[in-house]
């Protein structure tokens, strides 16, 4: 005898968008506030930095911090690295200042950009450089740079070895803290293919009428996706677990050491090197600390947007990432007038602080 069951409930809300895959440049730009390069360096280039990157990650190590009273731990290999002088002031350079603080913790000091990543940084600056003077929309808060200035310079660069197909890295938006608001991030990808994911973080005004939507960008090697203006305020990033990956077949020796004995194998390493600038304004002795006497982090106003755009931004405590999980409640709004910031794109050129709005 048949059994006859209630029809289910329709869900409640907007439906649920599945995932969407942006397999070409023209597709990122049009989905996402990225640009996607390909065959960003010349080949022998790549490959040359590919095999530095692979050789200095033997080095590299799991971050680790506390999260909801117990440790965690990176799944993939990471390292800092900074330029030896910051593309803004010859004299001075971040080394010192890019001892910078990780989780709540002060790190060793970085290692310097390393000749094959420095040949690399001098193209994607450039790239970069254009596809910001290509965008129509600039933001108020962003890098407004001073008269003569690049717009963007790559001061410092995080790099990630990921092995094999299930190191990965959850869905996150990067900390703005040397960054400043609406930041450009360019990722270089080097070796095996792996997948970059996009989520949009939903407006809490708009939750009842929209579902975010997964952008899943497949990245070869010798790639570059450019994060530009508004996508750390915007929207979270992953590189998500896959069942299994192709190998990376490299087309170029590596010249070092007894050539017999570095034969071209296959690899299923993906390194990732993402450059980075460190506003001036934004200078590590500029950072407030809080009551734990601890640098705070800056993020932005993620679910509050208008127009796309968010003014709001705000210094937090982070020290319970390395304190057994015990910050304090510091908490300050983020005022670039009082706080001496700029110059911004919302500023009078040649000015500091006039025309730009305190948050």
């Amino acid at each position: 005898m048949a059994v006859l069951r209630q029809p289910p409930s329709p869900p409640k809300g907007p439906p649920r968008l599945p995932p969407m895959i942006l397999s070409n440049p023209q597709m990122v730009a049009e989905r996402t506030p990225c640009t996607l390069h390909l065959s960003i360096l010349p080949p022998e280039l790549a490959c040359r930095l590919f095999y530095t990157m692979i050789d200095a990650s033997k080095a590299w190590k799991r971050n680790k911090w506390w999260l909801f009273d117990r440790v965690v731990e990176s799944p993939h290999l990471t390292s800092f690295f900074a330029r030896r002088t910051d593309g803004l002031d010859d004299d001075e350079s971040w080394q010192e200042a890019a001892q910078y603080w990780y989780n709540g913790r002060m790190t060793d000091p970085p290692s310097a950009f390393p000749p094959e990543m420095e040949e690399a940084c001098i193209i994607v600056e450039k790239v970069v450089n254009e596809e910001i003077r290509k965008r129509q929309k600039r933001f108020r808060l962003e890098w407004g740079g001073n008269k003569g200035d690049p717009l963007w310079r790559a001061n410092v660069a995080a790099s990630n070895c990921y092995q094999g197909s299930r190191e990965t890295v959850g869905f996150h938006s990067d900390q703005l803290t040397y960054l400043g608001p609406y930041p450009t991030i360019a990722s270089l990808s080097l070796g095996t293919k792996r997948n970059f994911s996009l989520r949009e973080v939903i407006p809490t005004d708009q939750v009842s009428t929209r579902k975010a939507q997964t952008f899943n960008m497949p990245l070869p090697h010798n790639s570059l996706t450019i994060m530009h203006a508004s996508c750390q305020e915007r929207f979270k990033h992953s590189i998500p677990p896959q069942s299994a990956v192709d190998l990376f077949r490299p087309t170029y020796r590596q010249l070092h050491g007894d050539i017999n004995k570095n034969p071209m194998e296959p690899s299923n390493c993906r390194i990732n090197i993402t450059f980075r600038f460190y506003r001036p304004d934004f200078r590590p002795p500029s950072i407030p600390r809080c009551l734990c006497g601890v640098p705070t982090i800056l993020r932005p106003d993620m679910k509050n947007r208008s127009d796309e755009e968010t003014d709001r931004y705000w210094w937090t405590c982070y020290a319970g990432a390395q304190n057994d999980g015990k910050g304090c409640n510091f908490w300050k709004v983020l005022n670039m007038d009082e706080e001496g910031r700029g110059p911004c794109v919302g500023t009078s050129e040649g000015s500091r602080n006039n025309g730009s709005t305190g948050i």
